[in-house]
């Protein structure tokens, strides 16, 4: 491919699994919007599978329907990624690429990263330095590595530079842009679908919310596939519940663990309502309208911050600690007597009033756009220069 050909040819920009939807959509109205245009080629991998869900959540962010899909569906973490690799280095043999951008920390972005990398073209990672320093979960491995594979770096949060910096990245590939997610929450939240409406749509009494409620969501592995790790968090769920109702989006993989466990039994009570996953805007609602979320999502710590509602994360680290040092969000482990003593402290004080990030202000999408128009114009200006060839 030639310089023409290569400036010519689409930033492909890869999807995996839903927190990926929320990162990416903003990002390709951005780059369409900009001007001059950049060019896109969207790519499912299909890591995360369901269609009816990728379906109701591309609409409600309004992303269009992906260019192509690899439909990879489940396995192993080496099977996935593997399987990834091998389907998407033929589609930029078909299209070309200009350069391949990812987010967040999916076996998705990984994979499609190691591809463009030994294809010589430049990696692009949204939502780059995000550390827990837990090197047990799988999401932490896909981070490092696709940071030091990746050409240009786009984060989060200012302390994420620092980690970028330990780890012998230089300086000068990481940028400051904020949260695309954040992008996503605010252009959405006027179309959220307040908790009443859900409720009642699905049948529940939604007169039970009346006086408040709090939002349950659980689907970490480490927190889900041990019985004895998920029944005392279910106690303490119970416990809470006797305070404040607690309307719970219940996983498949939490579901089918309870069923299994023979737990299921313990969500039935007068305090629980029990909704299937909901879609984004359904989520945006359920969170904004309560009095406090308990959950060990990554997204859901920074979407509660940026809602300023309080959040009991159940975990014993986090990747996002700007959430807990600036924002509303908490980290409270997954012991029984921790989530308790947080949550009865938020029905108490309210929780912590905490602020919003910098940059979380919903034009973070716009500046990935503008600097990396301008980087891949001098990036190619200096291989032409340079005599460069494709990998």
């Amino acid at each position: 491919m030639n310089a023409r050909d290569r400036a010519e040819a689409p930033v492909i920009c890869i999807v995996g699994a839903r927190p990926n939807y929320m990162k990416v959509a903003p990002i390709i109205r951005a780059f369409a919007a900009h001007n001059p245009p950049i060019r896109t080629l969207l790519v499912h991998t299909g890591q995360h599978y369901d269609p009816a869900m990728k379906d109701r959540l591309f609409a409600d962010l309004d992303l269009p329907e992906p260019d192509v899909n690899l439909a990879v569906g489940s396995g192993s973490h080496a099977v996935q990624t593997a399987e990834v690799m091998k389907r998407f280095e033929p589609v930029i043999d078909e299209h070309g690429a200009r350069a391949v951008l990812v987010v967040g920390d999916v076996n998705s972005t990984l994979a499609c990263a190691l591809v463009a990398s030994k294809r010589q073209l430049p990696v692009v990672h949204v939502e780059s330095g995000l550390r827990s320093n837990d090197r047990r979960m799988p999401e932490e491995i896909n981070r490092i590595l696709t940071d030091q594979i990746s050409d240009v770096l786009y984060t989060t949060e200012r302390s994420a530079h620092d980690n970028l910096v330990r780890e012998g990245i230089p300086a000068e590939r990481a940028v400051f842009v904020g949260n695309v997610m954040i992008d996503s929450l605010r252009a959405s939240l006027p179309r959220a679908v307040q908790a009443e409406v859900l409720l009642a749509a699905a049948g529940l009494d939604a007169s039970r919310i009346a006086r408040g409620y709090g939002v349950v969501t659980l689907h970490r592995p480490s927190n889900v596939d041990s019985a004895d790790t998920l029944g005392p968090i279910i106690d303490a769920l119970r416990t809470v519940s006797e305070a404040l109702p607690l309307v719970v989006a219940l996983h498949p993989r939490t579901r089918n663990n309870l069923e299994r466990f023979g737990m299921l039994d313990r969500l039935a009570g007068p305090g629980f309502l029990i909704l299937p996953p909901q879609g984004y805007l359904e989520m945006l609602g359920l969170m904004s309208g309560a009095r406090m979320v308990l959950t060990d999502s990554g997204g859901i710590q920074e979407e509660t911050t940026a809602l300023g509602v309080a959040c009991v994360t159940i975990r014993e680290n986090t990747e996002r600690p700007i959430t807990v040092e600036q924002g509303t969000n908490t980290l409270v482990g997954v012991h029984p007597e921790a989530i308790v003593a947080a949550a009865r402290e938020i029905l108490a004080t309210g929780g912590k009033a905490g602020r919003v990030p910098e940059y979380w202000d919903g034009r973070s999408a716009e500046r990935v756009a503008a600097h990396l128009h301008d980087w891949l114009v001098e990036h190619e200006a200096a291989r032409a220069g340079a005599g460069g060839r494709d990998g």
